[in-house]
Formats: structure tokens, C-alpha cells, sequence
């Protein structure tokens, strides 16, 4: 056989099998589908049944990245998605030709002040410089893309002394943070080995920031990149337990005494989770069951609150015996339902004299790594409402002096984070913001353990595609751009420190246009409310 009838076989082969494969699969799938009872339209419609729920698997991704557009997309749009990415990546967020914000909705507005202020006027600690690295594109075509890092000593924007936000001044060992971002709670569990050191290591590149460990116990991992902790302590105990699942109060000293743990929080909800937490068991690895004192390989359901305590004098005083036992600043994670859940905590302390050193905010759109529809859609009050519920009711009662706010629900930029500061919050908690930043693709498959992008699972094999020495720089370039951020913003509203935003500096508009001051929004809430 010549040359040319060789290739002329070969190819009617290929032509053979290009077409007659797809014919043999379909007529087996119209012959299975056709006898399965199991599903009604693959049965009445076999194949292209098959077809559809083909597309239905795909549609999540079609959506997110072919037919969503730009300011669309849920829990956070592209372009929101993009605004921590390319930070983090390039340590900056200069944009062209003009916003992609719909001016026609309703929302809230920074006043820009005739006056600005200069950058040489803002009130910024700049002596220290941040050692990172960033990214520098050689070129970007349609099919060819080529970028290098290189080293930045970049401006750490740090809060001077005097304007440092104190935890628990009067706490044995208060502490003093100079960054106003730091990490909320974000368990190793729920994130994997890789994620959780990236991100320590990443906070830890840029002091005055801190990270929040979840309620699933202070790990290795947590430790490994020297970053200020926040200790998270859940209804479930979990790192404070005895054998027998009781609170052991020897537990807070032994973690009081290391000494990146700087204060500790009890959970008592989560915005979009506000009841006790909830790791499946394939996540469970031994080395987690070890840190939370649990069994391996067995789901963990937190119970719905501490049994600890069921009231606020009870509360209290197990704030109380932990701040007492530490040494260290004792806070509150909350979620608020009504303005009555805001008052009634307000009133007990100011008739109690006790409090905690802080109270963490999380708004009912905040995310969590599992949860059910129904409590992450209805349950507990978005943070634009309850944080000034809550900024309200503490001055009413004339307790807010003796309570930093740390507020937290999808505030991700720095002029987001502004309008938070305005509204009552003393410093930002950030979650899926330094999820993505360590590589999050918003799969929404963390209660699965196969996150794809090696964040949200301890599936060792996915999670060594995560690359701590590269991710880490990502998250302190992200924590720096929102600190520089955050600081441009202040000087555009005339003030020379974003510790000084109020609600003077904040306007809301409506969809017919018109404007109102953040008192005359709540006015007009009020009395909405008293007609309904």
C-alpha cells in the first residue's frame, strides 16, 4: 500500500469513528434511558435529556464567565472580583476611562470635601516599608501572556500611635492595632493547611493587621507566619475542651501565653450561619480532629449556641472569667435581628457595668464555608442596617466608649470600608476578600472538600495547588492597596486619618435622586416603621 492510500484509510478510519462513536453512545443512552424510572424527562425524552441536564451542570460556570455581566454576578460580581485579584497581583487599582457603577440605584455616597487634603497632610506611619513582591506584565495578546514578579518595598499606611485602635485598654496586655483590616474567622478545617499558611504568612509580611482563627482552634498553620491572632472560641469549644467536651479554662491561659495571640472572641452567630458551625467529615483530617478534639473523619455540628451561658448576666460573666484567665481583650461576634436585640444588649451593660473589649458585627450577607439556604438568605439583619442599630443603641446608652466595633459582611474595598467606618464600625473583618486573594475562583464548592482552587478543602492533593510563597504576597499586596485605599478616600473627604470617618462623611441617595444624611435615613426608617 502507497503512501497516498495509507493516508486516505487513515483518514476514513478517523471519519469512521468521529461519526459512528457518537451514533453507538446515543443509541445506548436511548436504550438505558428509555428503561431507567428515575428520571421523568430523560425517559420521555432520552438523549436530549441528557443534553439538558449537561447544560444545567455547566450553567454556573457559563454564567459566571460568558453571560453574567460585570456588576451581576452573586456573592460578588466580576467586577468585584477583579477589585481584590488585581491588587493583589499588582499591587494596584488604578482603573480607565470611568466606573461601571449603576449611578441610578440607590446606595450609599462618600462627601468629597471642597478642601481635600494633601498626602503630605494624612496622618500615616510610613517608617517602616513592606518587603513584597508584585507582578509586571511583559506582554498580553489574545493567545500569549508573559509576566514576571519583582521585588516592592512598598508603604505600609499604618495608623500612627496616637490614632492607634485599642482592644481592651484596660486589659493586662491590651492590644493596639495600627491597620484597620485584618481577617475574620476562618477555621483550618474549613480552609486547608496551604490557605490558612499563606495567609498568616501574608498578614504577617505587613504589621498591624491581624487574623482571626475561627472557632476550630489555633493550628500550626496559624502560627507558621507570625501574624497577631484573634482566638475565636464557638459553642463547640472546639481547642478548649476537656476529653468529655466541658470548657477548660486552662486552655485560654496555655493559648493566652503564646505570643501572637492577642485577644480572644466568642461566636455567638455568624451572618450567614446564625447558629453553631458545621466541617463534614471527609474534611476531618487527624491532624484537625487532634487541634479541635474531635473524632476523625466524623462530621462536626457545633451546637446551636454555648451552653455555657443563656442570658446576658451568664454571658458576661463568662466573658469575665476568660478575660480574667488571659489577661488578654475579650470580644462578641454577633448578629442582629431588630433593633431590640441592639438595645436590649446596650441597656444590660450600661445597667450591669460589664462588657466586652469589642463586639464583632457580621451582617446577615456574610459567607461561611457550609450552611443551609435558609438561614444564609433570611436569617439576621444585613450589616448597611444593623451596624447603625448597633452604633445607636451604644451611644443612647452611653456604653460606646467602653466597646471598639469590628464590623464584617462582603466589605471588600476601601470605599466600601469607608462607608463602614462612617456608619459606627472601628476597624474591618474580610474573609472571602483574602479567600480570593489566595486563590478562590468562587466555585461555592467549599462544604464539599473539592475545591478546585485548593482553598477551601484539606484534600492534600488539591491544596498543593496552592503555592504558599507566591499566594502570600498576594495577600499583603491586597491588605496594602486597601489601606492606601482606604487613606485616599479619607483625604478626598478632608480629613487626615480614616480613624476619623463619621457619619457626617457618608450621604444615601435614592432611586428618584435625592439625598439624605445618614440622621435623616434613620428618620424617615423610624417612621416607616411606626406607620407599618
Amino acid at each position: 500500500m502507497d503512501s497516498q492510500n495509507l493516508l486516505t484509510t487513515v483518514l476514513l478510519v478517523i471519519i469512521g469513528l468521529v461519526i459512528f462513536i457518537p451514533i453507538i453512545f446515543a443509541i445506548a443512552f436511548y436504550l438505558l434511558d428509555r428503561k431507567q424510572k428515575q428520571h421523568s424527562i430523560l425517559r420521555n425524552f432520552p438523549v436530549l435529556g441528557r443534553v439538558r441536564y449537561l447544560t444545567e451542570k455547566i450553567g454556573p460556570e457559563l454564567r459566571q464567565y460568558l453571560f453574567d455581566d460585570d456588576n451581576k454576578g452573586k456573592p460578588f460580581s466580576r467586577e468585584e472580583f477583579l477589585h481584590i485579584v488585581l491588587p493583589g497581583k499588582y499591587l494596584g487599582s488604578v482603573i480607565g476611562f470611568g466606573s461601571k457603577r449603576n449611578f441610578e440605584e440607590a446606595g450609599f455616597y462618600i462627601r468629597n470635601a471642597t478642601f481635600t487634603k494633601q498626602v503630605e497632610e494624612m496622618q500615616a506611619d510610613q517608617s517602616n516599608p513592606v518587603k513584597t513582591q508584585k507582578y509586571v506584565i511583559d506582554h498580553d495578546e489574545l493567545f500569549s501572556r508573559k509576566e514576571h514578579t519583582v521585588p516592592v518595598d512598598a508603604k505600609p499606611w499604618l495608623l500612627t500611635d496616637e490614632n492607634a485602635v485599642v482592644l481592651g485598654p484596660n486589659c493586662r496586655e491590651p492590644f493596639h492595632v495600627k491597620g484597620m483590616f485584618g481577617q475574620s474567622a476562618m477555621s483550618y478545617g474549613a480552609l486547608g493547611r496551604n490557605a490558612i499558611t499563606a495567609l498568616s504568612t501574608g498578614i504577617g509580611q505587613v504589621p498591624g493587621s491581624w487574623m482571626n482563627t475561627g472557632e476550630g482552634g489555633v493550628s500550626p498553620h496559624h502560627l507558621k507566619g507570625g501574624a497577631d491572632l484573634i482566638v475565636q472560641i464557638g459553642s463547640g469549644l472546639f481547642g478548649f475542651r476537656t476529653p468529655e467536651g466541658e470548657f477548660n479554662i486552662e486552655k485560654v491561659k496555655e493559648k493566652a501565653a503564646i505570643p501572637q495571640v492577642k485577644a480572644f472572641e466568642l461566636k455567638l452567630a455568624q451572618g450567614a450561619k446564625t447558629r453553631g458551625g458545621h466541617v463534614e467529615g471527609e474534611k476531618v483530617t487527624p491532624e484537625i480532629a487532634e487541634i479541635r478534639g474531635v473524632e476523625v473523619g466524623k462530621t462536626i455540628n457545633s451546637p446551636n449556641r454555648f451552653r455555657q451561658f443563656d442570658d446576658f448576666p451568664t454571658l458576661f460573666n463568662f466573658v469575665d472569667d476568660i478575660r480574667e484567665a488571659g489577661g488578654l481583650p475579650v470580644g462578641i461576634k454577633i448578629v442582629l435581628g431588630s433593633p431590640e436585640d441592639a438595645d436590649s444588649l446596650a441597656r444590660y451593660m450600661a445597667e450591669s457595668g460589664q462588657s466586652p473589649d469589642f463586639i464583632t458585627i457580621d451582617g446577615g450577607e456574610g459567607g461561611t464555608g457550609a450552611t443551609y439556604q435558609e438561614l444564609a438568605d433570611s436569617v439576621g439583619l444585613p450589616l448597611h442596617t444593623a451596624l447603625p442599630l448597633l452604633q445607636d443603641a451604644l451611644v443612647r446608652y452611653g456604653v460606646r466608649d467602653r466597646v471598639k466595633i469590628i464590623a464584617s459582611g462582603k466589605v471588600i474595598t476601601a470605599d466600601k470600608a469607608a462607608i463602614i467606618l462612617a456608619l459606627g464600625a472601628d476597624l474591618i473583618n474580610i474573609a472571602r476578600g483574602f479567600m480570593i486573594s489566595v486563590g478562590c475562583i468562587m466555585a461555592q464548592k467549599c462544604h464539599t472538600n473539592e475545591c478546585p482552587a485548593g482553598v477551601a478543602t484539606t484534600n492534600p492533593k488539591l491544596q498543593n495547588g496552592l503555592i504558599v510563597d507566591e499566594k502570600k504576597y498576594r495577600v499583603s499586596n491586597y491588605i496594602l492597596n486597601l489601606r492606601e485605599g482606604l487613606y485616599r478616600v479619607a483625604a478626598a473627604a478632608g480629613i487626615d486619618s480614616p480613624t476619623k470617618f463619621s457619619k457626617e462623611h457618608i450621604v444615601y441617595k435614592d432611586e428618584l435622586g435625592r439625598v439624605y444624611s445618614i440622621d435623616e435615613l434613620q428618620k424617615k426608617s423610624v417612621a416607616q416603621h411606626s406607620l407599618v
